[in-house]
């Protein structure tokens, strides 16, 4: 097959499969989008509940890791892109970096710093890109406002 001709088949497909791997991410992505507020709430208000913290974080960053690294292996070409890689995938390496930070500055008894970094990677790489993969021109959210709502 030419490229032209493969091109044309992956760019004017309507619809992406649900593949091994988007089952996975997604499935990672939304059980670190409800584990994460455990985390927090974890180390709030007077009564500190430190194991349930560290059990709750050490869950949340390791599905942060599924999320990040399955997200490298999902392409979309029907969007803007570089190589099937959209903006969106530039939260791939922002989460590696910050989850490197936050476990560096819990290493250095720095945990003002660890504190934001975690919270600002919950916000940022849950909440915010979560809402951004329910846009009608990405899978997910032709999923939930197509299939599921009609309302596409």
């Amino acid at each position: 097959m030419r490229w032209a001709q493969w091109r044309y088949r992956f760019t004017k497909d309507p619809t992406m499969q649900l593949t091994p791997v988007i089952a996975i991410h997604l499935t990672a992505a939304l059980a670190a989008l409800a584990i994460g507020p455990v985390a927090i709430w974890a180390r709030k208000g007077p009564t500190q509940r430190t194991r349930l913290h560290r059990a709750a974080g050490y869950a949340w960053v390791t599905l942060m890791l599924i999320t990040a690294l399955s997200a490298i292996f999902i392409r979309d070409y029907r969007i803007p892109n570089w190589a099937g890689y959209t903006w969106i995938h530039l939260f791939v390496p922002v989460t590696l970096v910050c989850l490197s930070v936050a476990f560096w500055a819990l290493y250095r008894h720095r945990i003002a710093l660890h504190r934001r970094f975690m919270q600002g990677l919950y916000l940022g790489a849950c909440v915010v890109t979560g809402a951004f993969t329910l846009l009608p021109n990405r899978y997910l959210g032709q999923l939930v406002w197509g299939q599921w709502l009609g309302l596409l």
